[in-house]
């Protein structure tokens, strides 16, 4: 298990970024999604929790097959997804990352949002129970992006909203910008494989801290498209996009309906949470694979083990099958990064 907790400061206040997180998730969701790949909502609903009160339950697949390598696609399922399951009592969220196909690795976030910029050192005292982590700060102005990521009109060094005259970022804009929020993320990674945990554990850290580098920079780069939109409205968007685009995809469900009865508690049973992270498809630019780059003429048919006497491994004992670090790569795109299965390691 690798624990860390990212920061992320932005030039909003947590009621502000209440509207401004739904709206970029399902827009973000939208334009990452193509026939037969992306963000499909399986649901959203109102939820109630005894201890954190009323909130809204969502449920996702990420569908990814042919973002995997052409070895992986013939032993697993024809349509391969990951499970995102939300629970989101805002300004407290959880959300969780799981994959039948890989039943050993998971992705836990737990977020919270306060109006400072970043100097909570306590937040997750009662969640940490002692537990060492490493803290990271994320600049949304001045983190580097992936080149494929990088959109002039999302560059926050020369982006200033119209509607409330905000930005442009200079360089520690942190310490006199005023309003400023901080949304705080406890992320966990579990990858229990002998011999694979810590590179693969690393890596998805890295995937995930690109994801929101990216969806906290649109989240304010779109501010003038969602400032002025109420719950109810924005609500309604939501509704709308995560329609059009199962239609995209090819999923064709019933309609999704944000009813205003509330689940009970007892219908679910998983951990409260929310919709932290936009979900896209590419993998971080140093691990892409150039265009132009010739392929193999072949490759092996068979995985050769180590001799059982020098690997170490008990004699009479079957160890488990390990996925290869590419198979991991293109599951984690959930977090956020296509093409993460063309890394030729």
């Amino acid at each position: 298990m690798l624990l860390k907790e990212y920061r992320i400061c932005m030039p909003l206040t947590v009621e502000e970024y209440r509207v401004g997180q739904l709206y970029m998730i399902s827009k973000h969701s939208h334009e990452q999604s193509d026939r037969g790949e992306g963000v499909e909502v399986v649901q959203n609903e109102p939820f109630e929790d005894p201890i954190h009160g009323q909130g809204q339950f969502t449920e996702k697949r990420v569908y990814l097959n042919s973002k995997l390598p052409s070895w992986a696609r013939a032993v697993v399922p024809k349509i391969f997804y990951v499970t995102e399951k939300a629970w989101n009592y805002y300004p407290y969220t959880i959300t969780e990352y799981t994959c039948s196909f890989l039943p050993k690795f998971s992705i836990h976030i737990e977020t919270k949002y306060e109006d400072n910029k970043g100097c909570n050192d306590n937040i997750f005292d009662t969640e940490l129970k002692e537990q060492e982590r490493e803290v990271c700060f994320i600049d949304i102005a001045y983190d580097e992006i992936p080149e494929r990521y990088y959109k002039e009109s999302e560059d926050l060094r020369y982006f200033k909203s119209e509607k409330t005259s905000r930005g442009i970022l200079q360089e520690g804009w942190r310490d006199t910008q005023d309003p400023i929020m901080c949304s705080y993320k406890l992320v966990t990674v579990k990858f229990e494989v002998w011999g694979l945990q810590t590179r693969v554990e690393q890596f998805v850290h890295k995937v995930v801290r690109d994801v929101l580098l990216l969806g906290h920079r649109q989240a304010f780069a779109w501010v003038d498209e969602w400032i002025d939109m109420t719950m109810d409205e924005v609500r309604e968007f939501e509704r709308t996009i995560q329609e059009a685009t199962n239609q995209k995809i090819g999923m064709f469900p019933p309609s999704i309906s944000i009813s205003e009865m509330p689940l009970s508690s007892c219908a679910l049973t998983s951990p409260a949470s929310a919709p932290t992270t936009p979900m896209c498809t590419d993998a971080p630019e140093a691990l892409s694979v150039p265009k132009d780059r010739p392929r193999k003429k072949s490759a092996p048919e068979t995985l050769t083990l180590p001799d059982r006497a020098s690997s170490g491994v008990p004699q009479g004992s079957v160890p488990s099958p390990l996925p290869d670090s590419n198979h991991v790569q293109s599951f984690t795109t959930l977090s956020s990064n296509p093409d993460l299965t063309e890394m030729d390691e």
